[in-house]
C-alpha cells in the first residue's frame, strides 16, 4: 500500500477507536452499520448525500433502506461524529471528534470539501448581530458556502480559455 493510503488509513482506523470510545463513555453503541457510516464518510474526506452513502452500504449490508442510512447519520450527529450540511443537503464526517467544538463550516459547492474550525468570537459577533435583528442564534453551526482554492482555480482557468462566439 502506498505511503499517503496507509497513513489515511492508520487516521481512519484512529478516528474510529476514538468514536467508539466516545460512544462507550456515554453509554452508547457504535453498531456496525453505524461504524460502516461514518468509515464512508471519514474516507470521502468531503460532503457525501444520503444516497451515495446508500449505494455504499448496500456492498456492505445488500438489504439497505434509505431509513438504515438516516438512522445512522441521525445518531452519528447526536454523538457529535459528523456534521449535518445544510447548505448542500449532506453530510461530512467531523475530523476531530474528540476535541474542540466547531462552530464554522466552511463547504466547497463544487466538490464537497469541508473545513472545520472555531471563532468565539466571531461567533459571539454574529449571535449579537442576530440578536439585533429580533432573533436568537439557534444553532451551534455556521455553514458558509465557498469555493475550495483548487475549485476555484479550475473554475478560473477554465473560464480564462473560453472563447467569446462571434
Amino acid at each position: 500500500m502506498p505511503r499517503q493510503a496507509s497513513e489515511l488509513s492508520s487516521g481512519i482506523a484512529k478516528q474510529l477507536k476514538t468514536a467508539e470510545k466516545l460512544c462507550s463513555q456515554r453509554g452508547r453503541r457504535l453498531t456496525p452499520i453505524r461504524r460502516k457510516v461514518l468509515e464512508i464518510l471519514l474516507r470521502r474526506q468531503r460532503s457525501v448525500k444520503a444516497y451515495e452513502l446508500l449505494e455504499e452500504i448496500r456492498e456492505f449490508q445488500p438489504g439497505a433502506a434509505p431509513p438504515t442510512v438516516y438512522r445512522a447519520l441521525d445518531f452519528l450527529i447526536e454523538e457529535g461524529l459528523i456534521h449535518r450540511l445544510d447548505a448542500v443537503n449532506a453530510w461530512a464526517a467531523c475530523m476531530d471528534a474528540a476535541g474542540e467544538p466547531h462552530d464554522i463550516l466552511v463547504i466547497c459547492t463544487q466538490c464537497g470539501a469541508v473545513a472545520e474550525f472555531s471563532d468565539p468570537e466571531l461567533h459571539k459577533k454574529l449571535a449579537r448581530k442576530v440578536a439585533s435583528a429580533g432573533f436568537v442564534l439557534e444553532h451551534h453551526e455556521t455553514e458558509l458556502r465557498a469555493l475550495c482554492n483548487r475549485c476555484h482555480q479550475q473554475r478560473h482557468s477554465s473560464q480564462q480559455h473560453e472563447t467569446p462566439l462571434a
